[in-house]
């Protein structure tokens, strides 16, 4: 399905997720900026840096890229809590900050943190509540700490479920698809792909659900892995052995996976955008260099 406004430009995020020492950490920073990266994220993931002190020494260490988190899971964070946080590091990175939000979907790290994991509509509930705390909290002209943007902080909200996309619809400023999906017999996260097929499927219900909008969301999508190749099969071949219900012709037509040459891989960007509305593309932080020179070619376009 091809949209028949001019496409939005595209931006690129990397999320970072191993932790290291100040003088390393600032260095990755300067890094993704040097390769032309649009945005510095870190995900909520008990195990990897905690993403609020990692934003603002990203944006001492830096210049130009947004910081975001990518995304924060909802069941965590109490919402009075979570608005001071936001308010205080966009402040302190100097308006830089957009916020990600998720319902969560490892149990594991609700188990180790003591809080209830619930159940996918509880989680959803959860989620809900805490956008519209946020809004309305940071919304108010009273609010201390005051954020340094306004009228607020850019929203995102990162989920594939209908209620989610409803809620994303309704709110967000940025919608981020999963390429992937929680398996649901799983405690530990295990993802299974979307496929090509059922991310348009996805796509479509948002686009549904956000019809009567009078600003369009910015849609993001999160690559899984990036692989400058001559031999496409032979690098989904481990996700094949993973998930026997792919055929090999799906896995190489999955949007989370960008492998090819470099020309392979720029031309899927660009008709991903084409087909889906994908300007905003998050990598993770293994392909940050792999990634960098598609960035270069779809720079400005």
């Amino acid at each position: 399905m091809s949209h028949p406004v001019s496409p939005r430009p595209f931006r690129f995020g990397v999320n970072l997720m191993t932790s290291a020492p100040a003088e390393e950490w600032r260095a990755k920073c300067r890094r993704a900026e040097e390769l032309g990266y649009d945005v510095i994220l870190v995900p909520d993931h008990l195990g990897m840096p905690a993403p609020f002190p990692a934003l603002v020494a990203a944006a001492q260490a830096t210049e130009r890229p947004r910081l975001g988190t990518f995304v924060l899971n909802a069941g965590l964070w109490n919402p009075a809590l979570l608005a001071r946080e936001v308010a205080t590091t966009d402040a302190l990175t100097g308006g830089r900050l957009e916020v990600g939000l998720g319902a969560g979907y490892v149990q594991a790290e609700h188990d180790s943190a003591g809080l209830p994991f619930g159940t996918p509509g509880e989680r959803v509930d959860h989620l809900r509540h805490a956008v519209e705390e946020l809004q309305r909290l940071l919304g108010s002209e009273s609010y201390q700490p005051r954020p340094a943007q306004q009228p607020r902080v850019p929203l995102l909200i990162g989920g594939n479920g209908d209620r989610v996309l409803r809620l994303t619809a309704e709110h967000a400023d940025i919608a981020a698809f999963g390429g992937a999906f929680p398996d649901p017999k799983s405690t530990t996260g295990r993802l299974v792909p979307v496929t090509a097929e059922g991310l348009d499927e996805r796509v479509a219900r948002y686009r549904g659900f956000a019809a009567d909008r009078a600003e369009p969301a910015e849609l993001n999508l999160l690559v899984q892995m990036v692989t400058v190749t001559q031999d496409r099969a032979a690098v989904v071949q481990p996700l094949l052995d993973r998930v026997p219900e792919l055929t090999l012709e799906q896995a190489l037509a999955l949007p989370i996976l960008l492998t090819g040459t470099l020309e392979q891989i720029t031309a899927q960007v660009l008709a991903q955008r084409e087909r889906y509305g994908f300007s905003y593309l998050t990598v993770l932080e293994p392909y940050m260099e792999a990634f960098a020179p598609v960035i270069e070619r779809l720079r400005g376009k």
